[in-house]
């Protein structure tokens, strides 16, 4: 069998989707000996993602992601293949080119709340997502809750859609030196026990409400450490550094970027707690992070974050509630017995994560 994989998008950005293509590749790799494998690359991008199996080999286009004769161009370039299958991981299939087209869909963020994306990427995505569910001859979601949603919102029936959980990188997995980890925090000029945010900064992310929590932490109780903002700058996220002003928190907020892996890794290990108080998710891959590392993960019960954290997880039914934010701040901070149990917990949750269920399970929609 002839399969292909759509790996153009981490030329263009490297975000959640682009990371979970990275790894699925190698895993399909020690997996599966028997199929022939083709990996679509940007003929502009020099990095390469084929791993060295005999039985991958690199192919480059020339078509971009998300042009708007996407559909057609990328089509006309994967017929001389002749794909037997062929795996868009960034929702949208060509209109042909394949015998058998495979889909993931990441989440219906575009579909639920159109005021968090960008002009681009809400015509992109909710503009073609229809047909693209339609097109496609399986599909898989990255959550149950996704999965529901496909069904009830776009009625795409059961049989049609796998849900195939996702793992993190194994980089969070292997322990880390505590001189190592004591090295980064020197270097940011941190304490530990500090509280983590680790994503875009973008509404959806719901930081402002974050912000008015820990403000409330400081003022009601004896806790006294940074608040630390990790990640890049999406859009319209103003509202988050004007809120830091106007509560006088510029001393105690921290807003880091150009964090990877090995010092995110360290920052999880040093953290306190890790605050995910999101409207949506579709994976909420830095919960799980923070479990394999050993700190607690705090989250919203949305999207797909309960499914990462487990039904014994710490959630805040409104992610609005800043009040109820710091309080469960305050009890994951100051309760070690807490601490420690929501530790183990996390550890065994996040243990039943794994690339090589996700490529099994991947494999088999190849196959139909």
């Amino acid at each position: 069998m002839h399969i292909g994989i759509d790996a153009r998008l981490p030329f263009y950005q490297m975000g959640g989707i682009s990371q979970s293509v990275l790894h699925l590749l190698p895993a399909l790799a020690k997996l599966d000996q028997a199929n022939q494998y083709t990996i679509f690359h940007s003929r502009k991008d020099g990095r390469s993602y084929t791993p060295s199996a005999a039985n991958f080999q690199r192919r480059d286009l020339w078509t971009p992601c998300h042009h708007r004769l996407e559909p057609w161009s990328l089509s006309t370039e994967l017929l001389p293949h002749r794909l037997d299958a062929l795996h868009s991981p960034d929702f949208i299939p060509p209109l042909w080119g394949a015998r058998r087209k495979i889909i993931t869909v990441h989440d219906l963020n575009f579909i639920f709340y159109p005021e968090f994306l960008t002009p681009e990427s809400l015509r992109y995505y909710a503009g073609k997502i229809q047909s693209a569910v339609k097109r496609a001859d399986a599909i898989a979601v990255d959550s149950e809750a996704t999965r529901q949603d496909l069904m009830e919102r776009m009625r795409v029936p059961a049989d049609k859609v796998t849900t195939v959980l996702l793992a993190a990188n194994p980089i969070y997995e292997r322990a880390h030196e505590e001189t190592a980890v004591t090295a980064t925090l020197q270097k940011h000029n941190l304490p530990r026990g500090f509280i983590l945010f680790v994503g875009t900064l973008e509404p959806r992310k719901n930081i402002p409400t974050l912000i008015k929590a820990y403000d409330l932490l400081r003022q009601e109780t004896a806790v006294d450490v940074p608040l630390i903002l990790v990640g890049g700058k999406g859009w319209i996220y103003d509202d988050i550094f004007a809120a830091i002003d106007e509560l006088g928190l510029r001393d105690h907020v921290r807003h880091l970027s150009g964090i990877f892996d090995e010092e995110l890794a360290h920052l999880y290990h040093g953290a306190g707690v890790l605050v995910t108080p999101s409207f949506y998710e579709g994976f909420g891959l830095p919960a799980l992070e923070a479990m394999h590392c050993g700190c607690p993960a705090v989250v919203s019960r949305r999207g797909s974050l309960p499914e990462i954290v487990g039904p014994e997880g710490l959630m805040i039914d409104d992610p609005e509630d800043a009040a109820a934010w710091a309080d469960i701040l305050r009890r994951i901070l100051t309760d070690s017995d807490l601490r420690e149990a929501v530790i183990a917990r996390g550890y065994a949750q996040a243990k039943t994560f794994s690339w090589e269920k996700t490529a099994r399970q991947t494999r088999q929609l190849y196959h139909g």
